[in-house]
């Protein structure tokens, strides 16, 4: 049996259109994904310098609480007053007895203001509120 040369040329190819647009589209979910995740972190608060700071916890119901330098509370990503803040810590409590609070006062903000804050965590029922801070170099 005699193979024609023109059967012969036949070459098996790959398509790299859709493969470089599948790349693209996990790329840009990737990125979208993270930014995401990054949006309570990049609050603009300056936060205190410590010798030993501790990794945020992983759970994710935990309730992210800023102090910027005015005093002003923001939960995610809103300026939110007193009364507010106690009655969102209150009614996740309520859900979930373990919740979690990491208030993150800046440096600049009086002391007062933090205090403020943990003791409204406090009064509503959390334990153990978690205060942020930044390894100093």
């Amino acid at each position: 049996m005699l193979l024609n040369a023109k059967e012969a040329d036949f070459r098996v190819s790959i398509e790299l259109i859709p493969l470089i647009d599948m790349v693209f589209l996990l790329l840009i979910f990737f990125l979208v994904a993270t930014t995401f995740h990054q949006e309570e972190r990049e609050m603009q608060v300056a936060l205190p310098y410590a010798s030993s700071p501790g990794p945020i916890s992983a759970n994710l119901r935990e309730i992210i609480i800023n102090v910027d330098r005015e005093g002003e509370i923001i939960v995610g990503g809103r300026t939110i007053d007193a009364d507010e803040l106690r009655e969102l810590v209150e009614g996740r409590v309520k859900l979930n007895p373990e919740q979690k609070v990491a208030v993150r006062g800046d440096r600049g903000t009086a002391y007062a203001n933090v205090v403020r804050v943990l003791d409204i965590c406090k009064a509503a029922g959390i334990q153990e509120p978690y205060l942020d801070t930044i390894l100093e170099e």
